[in-house]
């Protein structure tokens, strides 16, 4: 048994945990504005590509897409809990984030069933910088101060 704390044993202790917690909180909030009249203009309707909602006149969002930015959010702040998965978080994360811009390619800004989530051309590109962005910080930050810590037995 170890008496040793290291800063992965916290919540958020380490700089690959904060980093999950800061994009775990930045997705609630995103989940947040689109429900909020003002950031979210056009009528926020059902779940699919009928919805004409535009998230800061942008990017256009729905129900579901606004829950899903929600779970996203919560998720992240879960695996704030452990440097593991944070780090498992930001990569697997980002590759969902990945399919979903290969998914955009063919679907964005088409009135069509298979644009369900629904997708414009906006958030096709900004799905591409978030997988790009949140494997790099899962792969670049280190789990503790630039080096991974052992617990002394």
């Amino acid at each position: 048994m170890s008496d040793v704390t290291t800063p992965t044993d916290r919540f958020a202790g380490s700089s690959i945990q904060k980093v999950a917690l800061l994009v775990g909180v930045v997705f609630l909030l995103v989940g947040i504005a689109g429900f909020v009249p003002g950031l979210t203009s056009g009528s926020l309707a059902g779940a699919g590509h009928g919805s004409m909602a535009m998230l800061l006149g942008v990017f256009q969002v729905s129900v579901l897409h606004n829950v899903v930015h929600l779970l996203f959010g919560v998720v992240g702040v879960l695996a704030a809990g452990y440097a593991t998965g944070s780090r498992m978080y930001l990569v697997l994360g980002g590759v969902v984030y990945f399919v979903l811009w290969v998914y955009g390619l063919f679907t964005a800004g088409h009135s069509f069933g298979a644009n369900f989530v629904p997708l414009n051309w906006a958030d096709n590109w900004l799905h591409l910088v978030l997988a790009v962005g949140m494997v790099a910080l899962g792969v670049a930050f280190p789990r503790v101060g630039g080096r991974a810590v052992r617990a002394v037995r």
